[in-house]
């Protein structure tokens, strides 16, 4: 589903002229075809599942973000927006605010019975399990942190 959506939107980006979203889609396109490509090479004929495109996706969301946090701290408000630009969560499902993240901690801390940051672990695999793709876990990372310390 994923696949066709990135060919789609490519034709239409190449038809409206949209030369940014052509050059976005273009960069997801190798990205997806690189880790099919080494998926291959691990005996799967049929290419990554949409869970790992997703999780690539997100990474590569992530990457944009990191570099927008650097280059307004160089005060390069230029790069930052362009980077800005370059993130397409549209092919996400809708990702989780702080607060819903705050709340599903909770209840995966309840559900874990976790009591101290030990059991982090059991948390973050509780979120990754009912919130995959539609959670940051590296920010979920922070808030279960301060829930449970």
């Amino acid at each position: 589903m994923l696949r066709q959506a990135f060919t789609d939107r490519l034709k239409q980006a190449m038809k409206a002229r949209d030369v940014r979203s052509v050059s976005v889609v273009r960069m997801i396109l190798a990205g997806l075809k690189e880790r099919d490509v080494a998926a291959r090479g691990e005996a799967n004929s049929e290419g990554i599942t949409e869970a790992e495109i997703e999780r690539m996706l997100q990474g590569m969301i992530k990457q944009r973000r990191e570099s927008i946090v650097l280059y307004e701290q160089g005060n390069r408000a230029d790069l930052a927006q362009q980077e800005r630009d370059e993130i397409h969560e549209s092919f996400l499902p809708q990702q989780m605010t702080e607060d819903q993240i705050a709340a599903a901690a909770q209840a995966a801390i309840a559900e874990t019975g976790a009591a101290g940051i030990k059991e982090m672990g059991k948390v973050m695999s509780a979120l990754r399990q009912h919130h995959a793709g539609a959670m940051d876990f590296s920010r979920a990372g922070a808030i279960v942190r301060r829930l449970l310390g």
